[in-house]
């Protein structure tokens, strides 16, 4: 294959695929411009409610687990 056209076709693929990349899912990151984009999951409410409630839970079990009940095995009085 000629190089002059081996590396046209390359240098279309390259264009190519970096188009493709300004229009592919942008996962959680922020949203993509224009008509390509959508609302990250992590932005939803109903996820920042989830990660609200494993904050506060994460947060409850850290200060139960440094209490002196906690160090002996007993539960502690609600």
């Amino acid at each position: 294959m000629k190089d002059r056209l081996f590396l046209s076709l390359l240098a279309a693929a390259a264009v190519l695929m970096i188009g493709f990349a300004a229009i592919w899912p942008q996962g959680y990151g922020a949203r993509s411009w224009g008509p390509f984009g959508y609302t990250p999951i992590q932005q939803t409410p109903q996820m920042q409610a989830a990660m609200a409630r494993d904050a506060a839970a994460t947060a409850r079990k850290r200060q139960g687990a440094t209490s002196p009940a906690a160090d002996a095995g007993l539960r502690s009085a609600p």
